[in-house]
């Protein structure tokens, strides 16, 4: 189970999904977590909030799950 992260992440590069039409819609960005093994995930219109960490692991499993295959 992952939880909310409320700590300062390292830099990281965040990148918007490419299903994201500009429209500021419901994008989600995501950025690998250099140093800690991570992927984080947040949303694209409140980037100031907590963001959600996953293990690189975790992230394949929910990716494979949202993909559907």
């Amino acid at each position: 189970m992952t939880t909310p992260c409320t700590s300062t992440p390292p830099p990281a590069v965040w990148r918007r999904s490419t299903f994201s039409d500009g429209s500021g819609g419901n994008c989600v960005e995501i950025a690998v977590l250099p140093g800690v093994e991570a992927v984080a995930v947040r949303d694209s219109k409140t980037p100031d909030r907590p963001h959600l960490r996953f293990s690189r692991q975790q992230f394949a499993v929910l990716i494979t799950a949202l993909a559907g295959d």
